[in-house]
């Protein structure tokens, strides 16, 4: 059985057209995927592949500019804009990840209650002015992929046995964060703990990645303790469960380390979005039907944990840290 079947495939056309049988379908499906690997793809998901395409042709152009250049937009406190190579590690890795990216989230003016009130992660985007045309390349895609994740989670839901609603009011002002990322050709003295991403989980609720053809992800099968490929499908989007999630279904669901290795000898691309709820936004187990008597974890906001954990991550976290306590 290849790698890429190990993996569910879960169509979402029927869920998209409305049809409730297909909801449920879909649901157990996706309970399916997050009870035991914590992966799977969606197919049929609904965002355009002209949409796809641009913000694909956004990152190659972008991260096609000298370093230099790029830095002009380095990443910020509100953890908007570039991140060059080494200005990622993750928990208990030995060295940076080989790669570079630049993120975005929801577009809010200065002038917005949140932003005034000094929320972090909050504000407008760090968009390069020597590139105006990324902003129209890769916010349509953001948008885009925030349908996609309210379907999923809506299935997520009616797996639950929850109605199918419950997230979207979580989600009222979301937390969502998009990357673009790029992979350099990795050379081939870089060593055995040099990788693109090194092991980890995901932070947040639900992440949608789209991948090029390249190939270097892997996922750590739970059931064999064994890293299997998550080849790129076309047309597919891969989707995991963050430790957010698993946190909020009381480790029913799991959050499943994967890496990326870049061994191809050619550059990588991907875009990474991690859907995830308004900051203020209970995560209580019991709310998912969580017994007390069961209750692994006491509720936390969901904005305090996932910036706990990016500071926990990200190099210019800790300087920001550090220049503070000075």
């Amino acid at each position: 059985m290849s790698s890429a079947t190990r993996i569910p495939i879960i169509d979402l056309a029927g869920l998209r057209a409305g049809d409730p049988a297909a909801l449920a379908r879909v649901g157990r499906e996706i309970y399916d995927a997050c009870t035991t690997i914590g992966f799977f793809y969606v197919v049929n998901h609904g965002v355009p592949q002209l949409v796809i395409d641009t913000a694909e042709a956004g990152a190659s152009t972008f991260f096609s500019f000298s370093t230099e250049m790029k830095r002009r937009v380095a990443v910020n406190a509100r953890h908007r804009g570039f991140n060059a190579l080494g200005d990622a590690t993750m928990y208990q890795a030995k060295r940076p990840d080989y790669k570079e990216f630049f993120s975005i989230g929801l577009e809010l003016p200065e002038a917005d209650p949140d932003v005034i009130a000094g929320q972090p992660l909050r504000g407008p985007n760090n968009w390069p002015d020597f590139m105006p045309a990324l902003r129209i390349m890769l916010y349509p895609y953001y948008e885009a992929l925030a349908v996609c994740g309210a379907d999923l989670l809506r299935a997520v839901a009616v797996g639950l046995g929850i109605d199918e609603h419950f997230f979207a009011s979580r989600y009222t002002k979301r937390m969502q964060r998009t990357q673009m990322v790029y992979y350099p050709t990795q050379p081939p003295q870089s060593g055995e703990d040099q990788f693109g991403v090194a092991p980890h989980t995901d932070y947040g609720c639900i992440t949608l990645l789209w991948q090029d053809q390249v190939g270097g992800l892997q996922v750590r099968e739970i059931a064999n303790d064994t890293w299997i490929d998550a080849p790129p499908i076309p047309g597919s989007f891969v989707v995991n469960v963050g430790d957010l999630l698993a946190r909020w279904t009381n480790d029913r669901f799991r959050s499943t380390l994967h890496r990326v290795i870049n061994t191809s000898g050619r550059e990588r691309y991907s875009i990474a979005t991690f859907y995830d709820p308004t900051y203020g936004a209970s995560v209580d187990p019991r709310e998912l039907g969580t017994a007390e008597a069961n209750l692994r974890y006491q509720p936390i906001a969901a904005g305090d944990y996932i910036l706990g954990r990016i500071n926990d991550s990200m190099g210019y976290r800790k300087k920001l840290a550090e220049g503070s306590a000075t």
